[in-house]
């Protein structure tokens, strides 16, 4: 597998603690929207701590971007690139992942899930093909929804939020279920389903949409 070691060009604050960041593109490297990579930094102890980030640029921009969010009680990865900066180095490898688009249907994410989604959703706008996709977008508050002010105006009304630990949120409140499920979605049968998110949230929304008919054929996850 070939490794490349790549310079962050520009780093941009996105939530209160999600961070966008641009680095080097190296010719000729190839990606889908919704692949990942392995990415470390490379700074002193860390360079062997190699990570899954997902690409939020698209394969005709001139870099590349990952939208992180960062842990600071872990001691770990997503921690260290919070403090990254401009300057400083990554590596990553080879492009991999699951999660390609198939076609129209619903996109479940649950928090930092939603990045698989990202390079999709800017890639079918640039290619004017949105159609009727619809996004229900998880999150513990108002505050931790990933790019907001975008998705809005890419997807409008098909854009719903349900935010878990918030009393006064605007959106829906809870966790995905199957009957919130069944209040969102008209259509289990003919339409794909596309699935992000920490392991426990993807297992109970995907064996919601099994009871409620979804053909498992048509369950996109990211692996």
């Amino acid at each position: 597998m070939d490794t490349y070691q790549l310079q962050i060009l520009e780093k941009k604050q996105v939530t209160h603690d999600t961070y966008s960041f641009k680095v080097e593109k190296p010719g000729g490297y190839r990606f889908q929207p919704g692949q990942a990579t392995e990415l470390s930094l490379l700074k002193e102890g860390w360079e062997e701590e190699k990570r899954p980030f997902t690409f939020t640029s698209l394969p005709s921009d001139d870099f590349l971007e990952f939208t992180i969010k960062t842990y600071d009680e872990h001691e770990g990865v997503t921690k260290r690139l919070g403090d990254a900066l401009p300057g400083d180095k990554v590596e990553i490898g080879d492009a991999w992942g699951a999660i390609e688009y198939k076609g129209e249907g619903v996109f479940i994410a649950g928090g930092a899930g939603i990045t698989p989604f990202i390079a999709i959703f800017r890639d079918l706008r640039q290619k004017n093909k949105i159609g009727n996709n619809e996004l229900i977008f998880a999150n513990k508050t108002n505050d931790d929804i990933i790019l907001f002010e975008e998705l809005k105006t890419i997807l409008g009304h098909k854009f719903h939020n349900i935010i878990e630990k918030q009393a006064d949120t605007a959106y829906d409140r809870g966790r995905i279920d199957k009957a919130y499920l069944k209040g969102k979605i008209n259509d289990f049968k003919n339409q794909h389903f596309y699935i992000c998110g920490p392991e426990g949230f993807m297992k109970a929304v995907d064996k919601a949409l099994k009871d409620l008919g979804a053909n498992p054929e048509a369950l996109v996850f990211e692996q």
